[in-house]
């Protein structure tokens, strides 16, 4: 869908990257070996969507850090086109729509640290969920996404990476 629009493969692996949280920051040679792809590549579609405005970019040490630049106007636009894309939107309506009373929906894993690997991994926080109806839906929605979708309802012991998509009172 989205790769008819952005035919640049690399461009909308950076777009991913950085607009699946605006937390999100990363340095040319990280993105490199992250997308396993040439620095070059890499440097001229960072180069270009800076010069549109769309990344910010700072310096630390001997390293320049590109992310996401959150005051130009199109930022939640594209963030919420990225979330389409990835199929977060979707996955967090059926949730909350249909099922316990959900006190935090946090995206983890390759999606929370930008990377488009076809697999989304949900953390569901709550009580009284009925678990067996979100492990059927999350099926369901993989297969209308064409992604892996898969569920937690605990916490991970060691730290991980998360980004918060709902909380009680206001979705992110």
């Amino acid at each position: 869908m989205l790769e008819s629009l952005i035919t640049s493969k690399t461009r909308l692996k950076l777009l991913i990257k950085f607009f699946v949280s605006a937390s999100n920051q990363a340095h040319l040679r990280g993105l490199a070996d992250e997308f396993q792809e040439s620095t070059n590549a890499i440097r001229k579609e960072l180069n270009q969507l800076s010069e549109a405005g769309y990344l910010e970019k700072s310096a630390d040490k001997n390293k320049i850090l590109y992310r996401a630049n959150t005051k130009n106007s199109l930022f939640k636009p594209i963030q919420k086109l990225i979330h389409t894309y990835l199929g977060i939107d979707e996955i967090v309506d059926n949730i909350l729509e249909k099922v316990g009373d959900i006190q935090e929906v946090s995206l983890v894993g390759d999606y929370a640290a930008g990377i488009d690997s076809g697999k989304i991994d949900v953390l569901i926080l709550g009580e009284n969920i009925n678990q067996a109806y979100l492990l059927l839906l999350a099926d369901k929605v993989g297969k209308k996404l064409g992604k892996q979708v898969t569920l937690f309802f605990k916490r991970a012991t060691e730290e991980q990476r998360y980004i918060i998509l709902y909380t009680h009172n206001s979705t992110i």
